[in-house]
């Protein structure tokens, strides 16, 4: 059987504005849309992770080249999440305006010259500029990649498809360990940006050669309209009974898997870097799991009356406990915390969750952005905060001391405990309010 062309998908798209209206002919146009869809934005998702969590990997690089200190690596790497963040109010109007498939390729061949820079650059200032650079072009690769599948996959799928997609991120920060370390044993940091600028470029023009253009509803959105509702998610006591525990805890991962992780392991557990590597190569594949895993537990306990904000909260209380574990140095073998936490990173599945049960459907793209601006912003916050901490401790030969990172550590486990417990209060008091039904 010959696959269909996208020219063929695009012929069966119906009148109706705003709505699904590709009807699949069985299982073989399910594979034509994974290949001309799902692939091509997986793709830039899987780059987009491997930027973010590449320089645990690079960090003794990095710091022996520039003569960086651990603020220095800290500021430097977190830039990525900042210019992630800023980008995330204005993303919301590009997709809707010009569609996912202009908007990410785009951004894409921005992270390209990033990843240029940064590999080129020989001061901090210019590694600085290009990590900016890779965030902002990496900005949309998540929520185009979702609004892409919303579009074209049928409703039915699409829970099946997204969970596949982040996935992908678990694969890229994979690639951002073992993979990466084999070409840095036969090449240097700096090829290796270059290749991966390379790589990046390639998947811009993958998405512009075989995603087809989704036909324009006429209904977009103003800068006016966008703002109007982020107002209303923004004032939202329930966006706000959530928003801080998911963004500290996974801030927190991303933080710590980014960068922290392989210092950690490195400094105070004193591994080898291959071992290193392979430890992070197993959170990663936790990452990969868990976001799979994350999903079906909500689905499930939802089923048998576990609302999604209770599995969210246990999630993460357990998370607070696995920190101060991590915090105390409990005798406990290595690849288990780390991969427990690695789990963690998919952790984005239960604010979503939560936010599209709550927010009408016309309000889960903003949503849903207005909780992604949080996260990276708090990622950002920790990342450089905790470089900052661990400076305040002077290096013995060539490294910090263990104190150093017990207490740069001991920033995020506070705040997710703190932030775990407003979510708890809020979430009971806003359910005591609530008027009792007229049965009652």
């Amino acid at each position: 059987m010959v696959a269909e062309a996208p020219s063929s998908l695009l012929n069966r798209i119906g009148p109706q504005q705003g709505t699904l209206a590709i009807q699949p002919e069985g299982s073989h146009s399910f594979v034509t849309l994974t290949v001309i869809i799902f692939l091509p934005f997986a793709a830039g998702y899987l780059l987009s992770y491997l930027f973010r969590t590449v320089n645990a990997l690079v960090a003794p690089d990095l710091t022996a080249a520039l003569g960086l200190t651990a603020s220095d690596l800290g500021l430097l790497t977190s830039a990525y999440f900042l210019s992630f963040a800023l980008a995330q109010i204005p993303l919301g109007v590009m997709l809707d305006r010009f569609g996912p498939r202009q908007v990410q390729a785009v951004l894409l061949l921005v992270a390209a010259a990033g990843s240029i820079v940064f590999g080129l650059g020989r001061t901090t200032l210019a590694l600085a500029v290009g990590r900016v650079l890779i965030g902002l072009g990496v900005s949309g690769a998540l929520m185009a990649g979702l609004k892409s599948l919303a579009q074209w996959f049928p409703k039915e799928r699409i829970p099946l498809a997204n969970g596949f997609f982040i996935m992908f991120g678990g694969l890229g920060a994979y690639a951002a360990a073992g993979p990466s370390e084999l070409l840095l044993q036969m090449t240097d940091w700096r090829t290796l940006f270059l290749l991966l600028a390379a790589a990046t470029a390639l998947a811009a023009g993958l998405i512009l050669l075989v995603v087809p253009e989704y036909p324009s509803s006429g209904g977009q959105s103003s800068v006016r309209d966008v703002v109007l509702g982020l107002r209303r998610v923004y004032r939202s006591s329930f966006f706000w009974s959530i928003a801080p525990a998911s963004g500290c805890a996974i801030g927190a991962a991303w933080s710590v898997q980014g960068l922290w992780a392989g210092r950690w392991l490195a400094d105070v557990e004193h591994l080898s870097r291959p071992a290193v590597v392979s430890h992070l190569s197993v959170m990663a594949a936790a990452l990969c799991i868990g976001s799979v895993v994350s999903g079906i537990a909500i689905d499930r306990l939802k089923k048998v009356g576990v609302r999604p904000s209770t599995t969210m909260a246990g999630a993460f209380a357990l998370f607070v406990l696995l920190d101060l574990l991590v915090v105390c140095r409990a005798p406990l073998p290595t690849y288990v915390v780390w991969a427990a936490f690695g789990t963690f990173a998919s952790g984005t599945v239960f604010g979503y969750s939560l936010l599209a049960e709550h927010f009408p459907k016309e309000f889960a793209g903003r949503a849903n952005t207005a909780l992604n601006l949080i996260h990276m912003s708090v990622a950002f916050g920790l990342q450089a905060g905790m470089g900052a901490i661990v400076d305040l401790w002077p290096k013995a030969a060539g490294s910090y001391p263990p104190v150093a990172y017990q207490a740069a550590f001991a920033l995020p486990l506070v705040l997710q405990f703190v932030s775990l417990c407003w979510m708890v209060l809020s979430l009971r008091l806003s359910e005591l309010r609530r008027p009792l039904p007229a049965s009652a």
